[in-house]
């Protein structure tokens, strides 16, 4: 018997600098700091930033390997195991686009699937979003 999930609590990511994953966030996607903290003894800091609908957990971890360059190219991202990217759903996808471009985000790939329109964009530190049309 399947459990009962209730809710898509977070998803979490990595990133080299903390306080400009968080700036990004922030002024791409409206997204605010609901709390900081470390964990003790590892030297990793973390915050979580509310999204619509789910927060966003974002690591700074000292020493953290960096995202490898296959990781930031959707098609070629489905080829490594793991987790490929969160979705944000919009009322508009292409005049979002125009106005992450005007904000000086790079769009990863167009991806129109049985006539919807989404894109891939990275965050500052590399990780794959997508930007998904949905019905209002």
């Amino acid at each position: 018997m399947a459990i009962k999930i209730v809710e898509l609590n977070h998803c979490a990511i990595s990133v080299p600098n903390l306080e400009e994953s968080l700036t990004w966030y922030k002024e791409k996607f409206g997204f605010t700091v609901i709390d900081r903290s470390e964990i003790p003894g590892a030297n990793i800091k973390v915050a979580h930033m509310q999204g619509v609908g789910f927060i966003l957990e974002i690591f700074e971890a000292a020493g953290a390997a960096p995202l490898p360059e296959d990781r930031r190219y959707p098609n070629r991202d489905l080829k490594t195991h793991g987790h490929k990217h969160f979705s944000l759903g919009v009322t508009d996808a292409r005049k979002a686009a125009q106005e992450l471009e005007a904000m000086g985000v790079e769009i990863a790939m167009v991806a129109e699937v049985d006539g919807t329109y989404g894109v891939f964009i990275r965050d500052n530190a590399g990780n794959l979003i997508e930007i998904f049309q949905v019905e209002n």
